[in-house]
């Protein structure tokens, strides 16, 4: 049973393997199991509104001692635009998820290599996120009242995440890091490492600032949870290229001489 594991490992982390096979399914399994969770367990601490409020009151004082202090007048602004209501909305919900799952399946039809660049980041990066929601619960803009937010994608579209169906997917309190703005920036930089083509990393680069307004466009996070975002993401892809520099490879080589089969080696193609 431990021989046949091992030889799983092998094959799933060969570093240059295209298209499928039997374990694959596998593979999307686990990725699929491990993102169910992350959404699951984020879903779950939702208990602590006024904690969540008191350290969203805390960042507004924050970004306005150092006079960044913006969200208001961009969440009006967009109101004031039917068509920018909309366009935010859509860049908010569907170039944030959706589009890094179709992503992260061409990748792993075409580049697998960076299909785990891109799957570890954000795997790691999620991790992270988790331990800042637990610990640290902030509200998003538009639970504060007295300012007049409005969440423009309850108001206006059906694509609000707090929507009954999803709502044990959801934690209103985890506005700080905003993956939105994290998760764009790592699929930015993978696109950029696996493709030269200049209109796919233009339009990756379109994605990643169009993100960073959407989310406070939408109401749905501050400037601050956006750069914290981006720390949170920048050190998780840091940690993704080790692996795939130095992690890997030294687990592959601990594989081959646990299994001391070369019949292995025929997958190194």
């Amino acid at each position: 049973m431990h021989m046949k594991i091992y030889r799983y490992l092998y094959q799933v982390t060969a570093p240059s393997r295209t298209g499928l096979a039997w374990f694959d399914l596998i593979e999307i399994f686990l990725v699929v199991i491990g993102f169910l969770l992350y959404f699951l367990v984020r879903g779950a601490v939702v208990d602590r509104e006024e904690l969540a409020l008191q350290n969203a009151r805390w960042i507004i004082e924050l970004q306005q001692s150092i006079g960044i202090w913006i969200e208001p007048s961009i969440n009006e602004w967009v109101l004031e635009h039917g068509l920018l209501v909309r366009f935010f909305n859509f860049v908010y919900f569907w170039l944030d998820f959706p589009l890094i799952v179709f992503v992260g399946l061409v990748l792993f039809w075409r580049r697998r290599t960076f299909y785990r660049l891109l799957r570890d980041a954000l795997l790691i990066s999620g991790g992270f996120a988790l331990l800042v929601y637990w610990s640290i619960p902030v509200a998003p803009p538009r639970y504060i009242k007295e300012w007049g937010f409005v969440d423009t994608l309850k108001e206006y579209s059906d694509l609000a995440y707090q929507a009954q169906s999803t709502a044990a997917f959801v934690n209103p309190y985890a506005a700080v890091p905003s993956l939105h703005v994290g998760w764009a920036i790592i699929l930015t930089i993978v696109v950029f490492r696996t493709t030269r083509n200049g209109l796919l990393r233009a339009a990756s680069i379109a994605t990643m600032v169009l993100q960073s307004i959407s989310v406070v466009a939408t109401a749905n996070h501050y400037l601050f949870d956006g750069v914290v975002g981006a720390g949170v993401c920048i050190v998780s892809l840091m940690i993704a290229l080790w692996l795939q520099q130095s992690g890997y490879p030294r687990i592959r080589s601990w594989l081959h001489h646990r299994t001391d089969d070369r019949s292995l080696d025929f997958i190194e193609k």
